[in-house]
């Protein structure tokens, strides 16, 4: 099942097992069953520390689950966790066998202090870039508490129950049986959903912090790269973001990042934070901005009002908040939303196996998504607004050779249609003919490019028609002392190293105006 390099690497992780863990697997005559076999064997062939069982009796089959020896059993793996989720499995492994995870004392104190039960179940595509970091959460949440349990279900071997449950986005996750939320989560938020009087604390907390030098609001490629080039400067430096990484967490294959040849989004977003802590900044993630307060005349210092309440004061401000996914907005995209209408074909196109879709948008991201979810489904269905597409020849030479695609042009898209549980078709009207029409799908994958995330700050600064921040060269805003950088502003180009390089302008602009405004 593994090769002699995987082999050779999980066994360097494995000798880091303080006890022995056992592994229970319940097995049926399948294929899936027999490869899971193969993989449970390997990895006992790598340590003495892990023994194998084949006596379970979990209702799915193929799974195993993974515990200490003698340990009621809280992790289990309905699927063979290869892909994406490989890296989730040996963590689980690890922390299971005693190896301590990379998590704050605080967050453990809080996990050990959750009261009640915790079933999660949670589905995922082994394609996912996103699913892992749910499994590795809510894993690490069952071995450090008793009463939480968390099954990984591979959601194209379980279809039956990816039907039944109407599971059509993943991660998905069901707590007690019921839907507790989907797409990626990360352990804090998940806690926070939990732990609901955290948050009263937190306020407090941040208000109580004192101002800084310079505050960095966003934590994706502009964010990072501002408060790095802030703190080496030796100066106060905070960051608060609403998800550390950003977009860049949502982000597949990265193959145009000077130096480095590929890496994903997850792993570069990770590769940040740990840079941006080895400065010491001051980082309050899960944290999102409402208002902006610039300073008035006679103070020193603006204010950022958060949503769960608190604020933070600083000398000076770096916006950089980035952009999400732009929506359709049209009736029935919100109600159908993870039933039918999706972001991420990478992430949820596999549980559309079979079936009919249609990709709105005609850029690169649109018929990239058309060609991969080509390979997938039955038919896709490209809906273009404009009378061209504006993707790469390339790859418009590449959609147009697909004999299980149309396209469809100068077609505006009115409205989402659906059963109530999920999608059953799309309205389009024809711009040339000024015709409506419908077409059967169950599924609709939105690929039309990002907004910036400003709306919180229109009336305070200057944006544009489009709620782009309007900076000039020096990242300065229309407010004195509060810069911007990345893709919430007017800059050409949203790509990662533009970001960075303009977050750390931004940065050094407001360490000028620090410098320039000191006196007194």
């Amino acid at each position: 099942m593994l090769d002699d390099n995987t082999k050779a690497q999980v066994r360097a992780y494995l000798e880091k097992l303080v006890w022995p863990i056992e592994l229970v697997a319940t097995l049926d005559d399948g294929k899936s069953a027999q490869e899971m076999r193969a993989l449970l064997e390997d990895l006992a062939s790598l340590s003495d520390k892990i023994a194998v069982r084949y006596d379970g009796a979990d209702a799915r089959h193929p799974s195993f689950s993974v515990a200490a020896a003698g340990e009621t059993p809280r992790i289990r793996f309905a699927g063979i966790p290869m892909g994406h989720e490989f890296t989730s499995l040996i963590l689980a492994l690890l922390q299971s066998g005693g190896y301590p995870p990379k998590v704050e004392p605080e967050t453990i104190a809080r996990i050990k202090g959750l009261s009640g039960e915790y079933r999660f179940e949670t589905y995922v595509s082994l394609d996912c870039h996103n699913c892992p970091d749910v499994i590795q959460a809510l894993n690490l949440m069952a071995v450090v508490n008793p009463h939480i349990t968390n099954t990984m279900i591979d959601g194209s071997l379980f279809r039956a129950e990816v039907e039944a449950k109407n599971v059509l986005a993943v991660p998905m996750i069901f707590l007690n049986g019921e839907h507790f939320g989907q797409g990626r989560t990360s352990l804090e938020e998940i806690l926070a959903k939990l732990d609901t009087g955290a948050s009263v604390n937190m306020a407090a907390k941040l208000d109580a912090k004192l101002p800084y030098d310079v505050l960095i609001v966003g934590g994706g490629p502009a964010g990072s790269a501002a408060a790095i080039y802030a703190a080496r400067k030796g100066i106060r430096t905070g960051v608060v973001a609403e998800r550390f990484g950003g977009q860049v967490l949502d982000t597949l294959a990265i193959e145009n990042f000077i130096s480095v040849q590929h890496t994903e989004g997850p792993q570069l977003a990770h590769a940040l934070e740990e840079h941006v802590k080895e400065y010491g900044v001051d980082i309050m993630n899960m944290q999102r901005a409402e208002a902006l307060l610039p300073s008035v005349p006679g103070e020193k210092l603006h204010e950022i009002k958060l949503a769960g309440g608190g604020s933070l004061k600083a000398r000076t401000i770096v916006l950089a908040t980035g952009a999400r996914w732009r929506e359709m907005n049209v009736p029935g995209e919100n109600t159908y939303r993870g039933k039918g209408v999706a972001y991420c074909p990478h992430c949820d196109g596999p549980l559309f196996k079979g079936k009919r879709v249609a990709v709105i948008g005609g850029g690169n991201s649109g018929v990239e998504a058309a060609i991969d979810l080509a390979g997938i489904v039955t038919h896709v269905t490209l809906i273009e607004f404009d009378s061209k597409l504006r993707a790469d020849a390339v790859l418009q030479d590449k959609l147009k050779s697909l004999p299980n695609v149309t396209i469809i042009m100068s077609a505006l898209s009115t409205e989402v249609t659906g059963d109530g549980n999920k999608v059953n078709g799309l309205v389009y009207t024809n711009r040339v003919t000024n015709e409506s029409q419908r077409i059967e799908l169950e599924g609709i994958f939105v690929q039309i490019g990002l907004l910036p995330n400003t709306d919180w700050l229109k009336g305070t600064l200057n944006l544009t028609k489009y709620g782009e921040i309007e900076v000039d060269a020096r990242c300065q805003t229309s407010v004195p002392g509060i810069y911007a950088a990345g893709d919430a502003t007017t800059v050409p180009y949203k790509q990662i190293i533009i970001a960075m390089g303009e977050g750390a302008k931004a940065s050094l602009s407001a360490f000028d105006h620090l410098i320039r405004n000191s006196a007194g």
